[in-house]
């Protein structure tokens, strides 16, 4: 069986959920309130974060420098957020509709698609300049890349294609064919193989960096418009959120079946994964957060529960443990919530 009972580890999370009002540093976000079920998680701080109170899109962290590279998509900008200071330290403007953002340590270089322009826009993860203007396919969004193969790769949402783009000069090269809207591309180190979901045709479509050629189509039964996308290479996993219907697929990479499906948050977008404490995060675009956790190929649901104000997107620091979630109020200024999981001291070592 995939899916077993909480080990006495994990199941201990319920001993001390019930304290979580009392750990939030924040009383606005106090789990004690009725409309906010609790999750496993302590809310350390909420910080002002720069612009309007506009949609977020994805989110990609410099580990090693503290920073959080943000697409502020209505605003047509890149956010610099140093999680040391606690504040924003940098605004990159002229990146229109900033969808997918990524940070590249070995370039020490940051890419974020600008969907209003049908671009991909490099930046000097030093200056916070932007180095150049790389034109796509049509509404570009998630980006992989492939370091064994020094490409970048490019879902272009609806244009039914990835696009290649050449990092060392900053030149597209290819562009990928794959007969469907595009939703998130992602990299596993195991195959080196890049994965994109094709979300109207319900599959997983598997690439050759090296010859930039799909090898195989994957089958996802039960998706409908899968665009989220994580994989999980040591445990040979994929994770597939599905926006239409609410599903979260746990896909056998190997084997390429769907061992599990999961109900998830509502209009699931984001995933992001800790993986030294085997935690998977879903965010939703209703604001809905989903947690489970992960040993091997045994999946196990957490909790899932309202979070904040269109918290679609997420980013964990795997060193520190804490999760990032920008925030859209209806009105005022966006915030970042940061948290950190509610587990004994032990777990997270």
């Amino acid at each position: 069986m995939l899916i077993k009972k909480f080990t006495a580890k994990i199941s201990s999370l319920a001993l001390v959920v019930g304290a979580l009002g009392a750990c939030a540093s924040s009383p606005a976000f106090s789990q004690t309130q009725p409309d906010r079920p609790a999750l496993p998680l302590r809310v350390l701080n909420e910080a002002p974060l720069s612009g309007g109170a506009t949609r977020w899109d994805y989110a990609s962290l410099d580990i090693k420098h503290h920073h959080l590279f943000l697409a502020h998509l209505g605003d047509d900008a890149v956010v610099v957020f140093d999680t040391l200071k606690n504040k924003v330290i940098a605004t990159i403007p002229g990146v229109e509709q900033a969808h997918g953002v990524l940070y590249i340590p070995e370039l020490d270089r940051v890419y974020a698609s600008a969907t209003g322009t049908d671009q991909v826009v490099a930046i000097d993860a030093k200056t916070f300049k932007v180095i150049a203007h790389i034109p796509v396919g049509h509404h570009p969004d998630g980006i992989a890349y492939a370091p064994n193969a020094h490409r970048l790769f490019i879902s272009d949402e609806l244009g039914g294609s990835d696009t290649v783009i050449d990092t060392s000069t900053n030149q597209r090269i290819d562009t990928i064919p794959l007969g469907g809207e595009v939703g998130n591309t992602q990299y596993d180190p195991v195959t080196q193989h890049i994965f994109a979901n094709v979300q109207t045709l319900g599959q997983l479509v598997e690439i050759d960096p090296k010859t930039d050629r799909v090898i195989r189509r994957i089958p996802l039964p039960g998706a409908a418009r899968n665009h989220g996308l994580l994989i999980d290479a040591p445990a040979r996993l994929a994770f597939i959120a599905c926006e239409d219907n609410n599903k979260l697929l746990v896909l056998d990479i190997t084997s390429r079946t769907v061992l599990a499906s999961f109900d998830v948050a509502k209009h699931p977008d984001v995933l992001a994964y800790d993986a030294s404490l085997g935690w998977l995060y879903v965010a939703g675009e209703s604001g809905q957060v989903s947690i489970y956790h992960v040993r091997g190929q045994q999946v196990t649901p957490l909790a899932t529960a309202w979070l904040g104000p269109n918290a679609h997107v997420v980013a964990v620091d795997p060193q520190t443990h804490k999760a990032y979630f920008p925030l859209k109020p209806e009105s005022g200024s966006p915030t970042l919530l940061t948290t950190m999981p509610v587990v004994s001291a032990s777990d997270l070592h």
